[in-house]
């Protein structure tokens, strides 16, 4: 175990901006605006905020308290309070696989952004480019193992170098940098988007009550967006929690950074859809949307190019924080437990998960797997046992100190309630629901 003195973040808003970063992904620019619209508009988004107060923040403070009370990565952390020989390490060993597993396919996509920004600045979607031309050069990005692996070393590149750098001077520096140029970015493209002829059917489509398609799907939906949106079972939270201060208090960060994700995640879908619906009906989700429809958008848009330079940046900078923190959980296990240096650390395990997304370049089937595994086992399982450990396991004397002294006191046996009854049941309905049971 590694006795070397523990990094911290130096404030508060250090930790906010870099647990949201974490939090904030390529899902919240394109998976919740879509599930919002096809799912009941402003109902869905009142059921999906239901599910980050009973769910999504009682397991993300239960995390980060789990990090911060013990200074160690996740293994660790259920090692030191569960003891040794515990079944309760499994989620912190469940952690870090799911990092691995998530941070090996992610980056490949993250290559694809990449490759459009570059296409971007250089004009590729200048005006008089077809939708056909657009279809095409995605078609040919996603079957040529070169190009993919360019971007996708140069993803990784940038990954690796921001966690070498260290708490301080790349996860904290680096996310107070990006996460207040994402905002930016996303009030810039809203600002316009609400200039358009279609602004108003985007924001009918997001926020207007449809009750009729509202189903018994839309409301596991809801909870499944929410877990997975805040990086909740996968270790990230709790090692960042880990960087705070025994001192600090750890529930009102964790309001912030559940307020920023949802908010942008919202923002986001005012910023696509005022500017799609305005030149098109077509509403492919995921890379149908990003790297086909919005491109043919931004070709006939005045200033197409910079918006398309401005949105590809913008995935960008989402897919980048999300990505430090998915490769920091695996950096603090082999520091913590082994002694490692952070450079052998950082650059060995990036460059792993680098060879595992080449494999994911190469077969498209073990990329599937991948995200099936994490996604339908790792995650939920993962998150169903911090709940439980939390709720049931943990000593509750030092929870109750962290909602002591403040307005939020009396929220303490309400949390209780959500992590022991609540928020297992939420979370095994949407393994049951993904699996067909229900």
């Amino acid at each position: 175990m590694s006795q070397v003195q523990r990094s911290h973040w130096t404030s508060r808003i250090g930790f906010v901006l870099a647990s949201a970063g974490g939090a904030v992904g390529l899902g919240n620019i394109w998976r919740f605006p879509y599930m919002t619209g096809e799912n009941g508009g402003s109902i869905f988004i009142l059921i999906y905020l239901g599910c980050v107060i009973l769910l999504g923040l009682p397991v993300m403070i239960a995390e980060v308290l789990i990090g911060k009370t013990t200074q160690l990565n996740p293994v660790g952390a259920f090692r030191q309070l569960a003891g040794s020989k515990s079944p309760w390490q499994v989620p912190g060993y469940m952690g870090i696989l799911t990092a691995f597993t998530i941070l090996s396919f992610y980056s490949v996509v993250a290559g694809w952004c990449i490759a459009f920004l570059y296409k971007a600045v250089t004009g590729v979607f200048s005006s008089g480019i077809s939708f056909e031309e657009i279809n095409n050069i995605f078609k040919k990005l996603t079957s040529s193992p070169i190009e993919q692996g360019i971007f996708h070393s140069i993803f990784m590149f940038f990954t690796v170098l921001i966690v070498y750098a260290g708490v301080k001077k790349g996860l904290q520096r680096w996310s107070e940098i990006l996460m207040p140029l994402l905002i930016l970015i996303i009030i810039i493209l809203i600002g316009y988007g609400l200039t358009l002829s279609g602004a108003k059917d985007g924001m009918r489509f997001l926020l207007e009550p449809q009750p009729n398609k509202l189903t018994h799907k839309s409301i596991m939906d809801a909870v499944g967006q929410c877990f997975f949106s805040l990086s909740l079972g996968m270790g990230a939270m709790l090692t960042y929690g880990s960087y705070m201060d025994r001192k600090d208090k750890v529930v009102s960060p964790c309001l912030w950074v559940v307020f920023m994700d949802s908010a942008i995640a919202l923002l986001a879908g005012i910023a696509v859809f005022t500017i799609v619906f305005t030149y098109t009906t077509d509403l492919s989700q995921g890379p149908g949307l990003v790297f086909v429809v919005l491109p043919n958008i931004f070709s006939k848009m005045p200033l197409g190019t910079l918006f398309a330079i401005l949105f590809f940046t913008l995935l960008f900078f989402a897919a980048i924080t999300s990505a430090i923190s998915l490769l920091e959980v695996i950096t603090a296990y082999f520091i913590d437990q082994y002694d490692m240096p952070r450079s052998h650390a950082t650059i060995i395990f990036g460059t792993i998960c680098l060879i595992i997304g080449v494999g994911c370049i190469f077969s498209g089937e073990f990329f599937d797997f991948l995200d099936k595994l994490s996604t339908h086992y790792l995650l939920p399982i993962g998150g169903f046992m911090i709940s439980l450990f939390a709720g049931w396991k943990l000593d509750q004397n030092i929870v109750k100190s962290e909602f002591q002294g403040s307005w939020y006191g009396i929220f303490y046996y309400p949390w209780l309630i959500c992590v022991r009854v609540i928020c297992p049941t939420l979370i095994l309905l949407v393994f049951l629901r993904a699996h067909g049971v229900i």
